[in-house]
């Protein structure tokens, strides 16, 4: 992997499982992607007794060259209150993946666009 990731948990036990799952997940993103310059996740419990929604944060930063800034993130009270750290990133990674697909096929040009219309300057009946 040539990526640069930054991983920081905070408030969460680091696990090497949980760290070899999101390396596993940043090399997905290196696949479809392979102008990632820079990639940062983190992962935190800000709250450790929560009423509704999943109590996890997890964001992920990309810096896509030549200039852009992607971001995904999941904030505690989203989702399920019974989803477990995995999904959660798992779904933050999944929306990285689209974001970058979407991304790729504009960079490529793959995306159709409209050209303007210009507008004829019509005076009003009176």
């Amino acid at each position: 992997m040539n990526l640069p990731l930054q991983i920081s948990f905070r408030d969460i036990h680091k696990t090497q499982d949980l760290e070899d799952f999101i390396r596993s997940k940043t090399e997905k993103l290196e696949r479809i992607c392979d102008h990632i310059s820079s990639c940062r996740v983190s992962v935190e419990q800000p709250q450790k007794h929560i009423k509704s929604g999943s109590p996890y944060r997890v964001r992920i930063d990309l810096t896509v060259t030549p200039a852009h800034e992607l971001v995904s993130k999941r904030e505690p009270g989203q989702g399920n209150i019974h989803e477990d750290l995995r999904t959660v990133i798992k779904d933050v990674f999944k929306g990285a993946e689209n974001q970058l697909h979407s991304l790729v096929e504009k960079q490529r040009k793959e995306v159709k666009t409209h050209k303007r219309r210009e507008v004829e300057n019509v005076e009003p009946n009176e």
